[in-house]
């Protein structure tokens, strides 16, 4: 148990701090290193609290694909960062205003919190086994039942995402060729048959 706990507090303490530097960074690849420390750490939380498959998701996913593809986009793009940043003064009192109002909605919500009265009764409700049911399976059964529109809807907000992101990075470039699927069905037979009489023993 001493040792679970010794666990617990190691990992959190890097996962705050990792957390503090993801957004302190000067470096954007540095603070991507630090995105993906902060994805072990909380997998290795995950596996404290018995989430195995949650913390290999962690690792798998979002170490394995989405954080490393941050690092080579961060990598490879040619972005100077100095130059993005000259304007950022001008925009201090918006972001400041804006971020007054998100901490306001922030404590309003927290102030306001209660919990529901039902739930003291839901921790006392019998639960199968660990043997008997994994934590796969319990995750599978709550996302698909009580939690699905929501699931459905996550996954129409990523994939708006998704669009919105290649139509804000599609430059049109002057001399690469691109399939035109319209006008391929628009030509017709007589503009690219041609027909050649060859007479016997000659070429064309």
């Amino acid at each position: 148990m001493a040792i679970a706990t010794l666990c617990f507090y190691v990992f959190a303490a890097i996962l705050v701090a990792c957390g503090a530097m993801v957004i302190t960074a000067r470096n954007p690849v540095h603070s991507v290193l630090f995105l993906i420390l902060a994805f072990f750490n909380a997998a290795g939380l995950f596996v404290l609290i018995g989430a195995e498959f949650l913390a290999m998701i962690l690792v798998v996913v979002y170490v394995g694909a989405v954080a490393v593809l941050f690092l080579f986009v961060v990598m490879m793009l040619d972005i100077n960062f100095r130059d993005m940043r000259k304007g950022a003064k001008r925009y201090a009192g918006v972001g400041a205003a804006i971020g007054i109002v998100l901490l306001a909605e922030i404590l309003l919500v927290v102030g306001t919190w209660q919990l529901d009265p039902g739930l003291s009764g839901a921790g006392a409700a019998p639960t199968p086994a660990i043997a008997d049911m994994h934590n796969t399976r319990a995750l599978g059964n709550l996302i698909y039942t009580e939690y699905v529109y929501l699931f459905q809807g996550a996954g129409m907000v990523l994939l708006v995402a998704m669009m919105g992101a290649i139509v804000l990075t599609l430059r049109q470039r002057e001399g690469v060729k691109r399939q035109r699927i319209a006008d391929q069905v628009a030509r017709s037979s007589k503009d690219e048959v041609r027909k050649v009489n060859v007479s016997s023993g000659s070429g064309i």
